[in-house]
């Protein structure tokens, strides 16, 4: 995986320059699986195939703390004004943490992201055009 690289998308996602579909590319071709956003901590760790990681800091400042209970519905709403009206990634941060957001994994390999709470609540929302495969 290529620290550089790496770097370079979560520097940009953080400054809203690139769209997510062009990260998720990005990382891929640059051999990155899936990565963790930590919303106590305020920093995303990146993880290759090969067990490999990049971990770069999420510097917003101003925040407010992880809201206790885990609002779905907001959540959702979030992540539907990201895809469809492309609002900025800090506002998104905003929402997520006062909707309950403690944290996600973006699966990049498996188009899902998970999301969850405090208590141990989650949700997993599927990449645009993604779905679960049935069997």
């Amino acid at each position: 995986m290529n620290s550089e690289t790496v770097a370079q998308a979560a520097h940009a996602t953080l400054a809203g320059t690139v769209p997510f579909p062009e990260v998720v590319r990005r990382l891929l071709e640059t051999g990155c699986e899936y990565y963790h956003v930590d919303f106590v901590a305020l920093r995303k760790t990146f993880y290759g195939a090969e067990g490999d990681m990049v971990t770069a800091p999420i510097p917003y400042e101003g925040l407010l703390p992880v809201a206790a209970d885990f609002d779905v519905a907001a959540l959702r709403a979030n992540i539907l004004d990201s895809q469809e009206k492309n609002q900025p990634y800090r506002d998104f941060v905003c929402r997520a943490m006062s909707a309950g957001v403690q944290g996600y994994i973006a699966f990049l390999r498996g188009q899902r992201v998970t999301y969850w709470g405090r208590k141990g609540d989650q949700h997993t929302e599927w990449f645009p055009g993604a779905a679960p495969v049935s069997k």
